[in-house]
């Protein structure tokens, strides 16, 4: 079966052409608002005809918590009955959608519950862009755009999805649809270089995220496997030639591990690391997944962040949210095939 949100409004004129052109667009605005056959207002035969090719709405909620600060984590179940997570924050300057590209994760980050189960496939495009819409649905009208700013940091390696989430972004950003503006787009990756020039020369004007968390080769040797493939100057050596191409500041995300990485020789590191870079620096706090990492300190990530800035690195402390509701990337979706959720 294929899916209709695959395609583009041009694509989806000539896969229909032997209807008329409106219905295309009526398709489209459907896929947009979250809607399945039964709630449009298509004829019956043409449902009929396209229900035995074509999948309208590949997903569906099957589960919602709630935090109490108004987050909330969606457990979605796609068309193959395979899991995905989605979080919706509530944030004065716009509500964002954290979304995944992948139905789990290869990377093998011990930090991150979402890929203790390995990598089951990637997702398509239609079904990254029926995540927003479904989550956007379930926030105020389905005919209006109840968020502001995505960000690609949920289970799965974007870049290891390149094409698909290529085209991901050119669904997302039409006109025609939720026309989300380039700069309300984050893409999170950790690191796959060849990608990093590949993207690059796209001149997209998303905001590119760096998972870094490490100051040293050997030490995100230990956390993170990418690290045996591509070395942090090799990474740093990308970024540069990412910000000539799209003039854009680059982030690097650092999530702080208790003896590993939060010392002061690593904060006089990393501001070596990222000198004469157009760069921040998003400092985050582990949630534990119940590996052997620990975390640091509320008190003492603040210490990291106060003295990264006394070196006149940008830097900050990224604010908690969900953490009552299993907030952290994966860790809703381990549980639940856990049977502990």
């Amino acid at each position: 079966m294929k899916i209709l949100s695959d395609y583009s409004l041009d694509e989806l004129y000539n896969i229909l052409a032997d209807y008329k052109k409106f219905r295309a667009k009526q398709i489209f605005d459907s896929i947009i608002q979250g809607k399945d056959y039964n709630e449009t207002n298509l004829p019956k035969s043409m449902i009929d005809n396209l229900k035995s090719e074509y999948i309208l709405k590949p997903i569906e909620i099957f589960k919602v918590l709630i935090s109490k600060d108004g987050t909330k984590k969606y457990l979605l179940k796609l068309h193959d009955n395979n899991l995905i997570e989605c979080v919706f924050l509530k944030q004065n300057y716009g509500n964002t959608i954290c979304m995944s590209t992948q139905v789990g994760c290869r990377m093998g980050c011990k930090f991150c519950a979402s890929t203790q189960n390995g990598l089951i496939r990637n997702l398509t495009p239609g079904e990254m862009l029926s995540t927003i819409s479904i989550v956007n649905a379930d926030n105020g009208k389905c005919t209006d755009r109840n968020f502001t700013n995505i960000v690609l940091m949920g289970s799965g390696e974007p870049f290891d999805n390149y094409d698909n989430v290529v085209k991901w972004l050119e669904l997302i950003t039409d006109e025609n649809g939720f026309n989300v503006s380039e700069r309300n787009i984050s893409l999170s990756t950790c690191g796959l270089v060849d990608k990093i020039y590949e993207f690059a020369e796209l001149k997209y004007n998303i905001t590119l995220c760096i998972s870094l968390h490490a100051t040293d080769d050997e030490t995100r040797k230990m956390i993170m496997p990418i690290a045996n493939r591509y070395t942090i100057q090799e990474i740093i050596k990308a970024l540069k030639y990412y910000i000539s191409k799209n003039n854009r500041r680059v982030v690097f995300e650092y999530c702080l591990i208790k003896d590993t990485n939060d010392s002061f020789e690593d904060v006089k590191k990393l501001s070596v690391l990222t000198k004469g870079l157009n760069c921040h620096i998003n400092v985050i706090c582990l949630n534990p997944n119940g590996g052997s990492l620990k975390a640091t300190t509320k008190k003492e990530a603040y210490a990291f962040v106060n003295k990264l800035n006394e070196l006149g690195v940008s830097a900050t402390l990224r604010r908690s949210q969900g953490n009552d509701i299993e907030g952290a990337c994966g860790m809703l979706r381990a549980k639940t095939l856990k049977g502990n959720a």
